[in-house]
């Protein structure tokens, strides 16, 4: 396929995918709360997403007066950027991925740590306290997390001798790194939790608290691009972890495409039953539970990989 049609389809996917995981939400907190959820416009309700975008899309696309109209404008599109960026690596199948990079594992890397701008400058070019305490709060938590996410992935990198993404999948043919690396696993999806600030970790959203964060003055288009670069966001996480840690699309029986797209999906479900049962902590706790208990196991895990990986060599 042409790269460029390749990467319009792969765009639009996605896209796609993450309307798709926004109804898998809303049916699976009803369900944990014993209520309906969508169920009026189409079939299971699978057209109220369509219908969400439309009304979104047709309000008024508001910017506060007292915003620094710039830095407000560009802030969301930084996030939509930087995620749907990161999928130009991820490989969906045999020869089905944008960009096959040796440095694979690093741009990934490189897009997260990006994403943290776009709340950053979000926060503090809508001249709000809300928003600016939303922007302080995702920045110190996103930038926290991402040492612990960074480091939780050594232990793969080790093990494959490789930093690109088809490697590490090729390396899982015999064993999923779950198993030998399941430290690094649970390290990285609670990484990953933080780095989407999804339930337990959403505190630079905390309507309780700050009304709704960093997107407090954002309406229209521009909240509609943080409001979906959330769910793209879990989509790219639910992506890694199945690269990294579940043999991408390795599997018997199905498709390779189609069992990287039941494995995602699996972890999809996952995010979004955790957002339905578990309490947000403060943000103290937030932090010191990342640097008291989540740093060092992440290099616990790395020491002991690089142990044993230099026995096995020698």
């Amino acid at each position: 396929m042409n790269p460029v049609l390749f990467a319009i389809a792969l765009v639009f996917g996605i896209l796609f995918f993450a309307a798709f995981v926004i109804w898998i939400e809303r049916r699976f907190l009803a369900l944990v709360q014993e209520r309906y959820g969508p169920n009026r416009v189409g079939p299971l309700g699978l057209v109220q997403v369509i219908a969400d975008i439309i009304k979104i899309l047709t309000k008024e696309n508001w910017i506060p007066p007292f915003a620094d109209k710039g830095v407000f404008v560009i802030a969301p599109m930084i996030i939509m950027v930087t995620v749907l960026a990161s999928f130009a690596v991820i490989p969906l199948g045999p020869g089905i991925v944008a960009s096959d990079l040796d440095v694979g594992l690093l741009f990934f890397l490189a897009m997260s740590s990006l994403a943290v701008y776009s709340v950053a400058l979000a926060g503090w070019a809508s001249n709000s306290k809300f928003a600016l305490l939303g922007g302080i709060r995702a920045v110190g938590q996103m930038v926290s997390y991402e040492v612990f996410m960074g480091i939780s992935l050594l232990g793969v990198v080790l093990q494959t001798g490789s930093f690109s993404l088809v490697a590490i999948i090729e390396a899982q043919r015999r064993l999923w790194f779950c198993v030998p690396q399941f430290v690094g696993f649970v390290v990285f999806f609670i990484a990953g939790l933080a780095e989407t600030r999804r339930i337990p970790f959403d505190l630079p959203e905390a309507e309780s608290e700050l009304v709704a964060g960093y997107h407090t003055e954002y309406s229209g288009f521009k909240f509609a691009m943080f409001y979906l670069g959330e769910y793209v966001g879990i989509t790219l996480i639910s992506s890694m972890i199945v690269v990294l840690f579940f043999g991408g699309w390795l599997g018997p029986w199905l498709p390779p495409f189609l069992w990287f797209v039941v494995k995602t999906l699996f972890f999809v479900v996952v995010f979004v039953l955790i957002r339905g049962s578990l309490p947000r902590p403060r943000y103290d706790q937030l932090i010191g539970f990342g640097w008291k208990l989540m740093f060092p196991l992440a290099l616990a895990n790395l020491v002991a990989t690089g142990g044993i990986v230099l026995a096995l060599a020698r």
